[in-house]
């Protein structure tokens, strides 16, 4: 099978994201490339950051974070400096800020190991921020995580 550069680069990049441990020599495997060129070929995209690091996937509930909830964040003062996610760097209970459009400003994911640690996160962020909070409770969670379809 032939493939084009870009169809190479893609290739390589669902592969890595399925799993970012595969060796150089299954991915030539799966390229029909050499090693030496799948080398040269991952070391381009991550110099592009297209690939922007690797990392270990956990099960929340095993380390002990079973809530998950999406917190949206409406500024108290609208004059205010748009700063909440410096703000809220610190909290490492937050896995994810994101800018939205509509009433709310940011739309947080955080993990926490109870419904009680959720209303002291809370507190912090409404604290720390300015803000005024709106939170989704996650009940279940079919797929998180996927990766981009390439």
């Amino acid at each position: 099978m032939v493939h084009s550069v870009e169809d190479l680069d893609r290739l390589i990049v669902r592969l890595l994201t399925a799993d970012g441990r595969r060796s150089y020599t299954d991915l030539a495997k799966e390229t029909g490339l050499s090693v030496s060129a799948v080398h040269q070929r991952v070391r381009r995209l991550e110099k592009r950051g297209v690939l922007r690091g690797y990392h270990a996937a956990i099960d929340p509930e095993t380390v002990g974070l079973a809530l998950t909830a999406f917190v949206s964040l409406t500024p108290i003062d609208p004059a205010a400096p748009d700063d909440a996610p410096e703000r809220l760097a610190h909290l490492r209970a937050i896995e994810a800020c994101h800018s939205v459009a509509g009433e709310e400003s940011y739309i947080l994911k955080v993990r926490v190991a109870s419904p009680a640690a959720l209303e002291v996160l809370l507190q912090e962020i409404r604290a720390a921020a300015n803000v005024a909070t709106r939170t989704t409770v996650v009940l279940s969670t079919p797929y998180e995580g996927r990766p981009p379809a390439l």
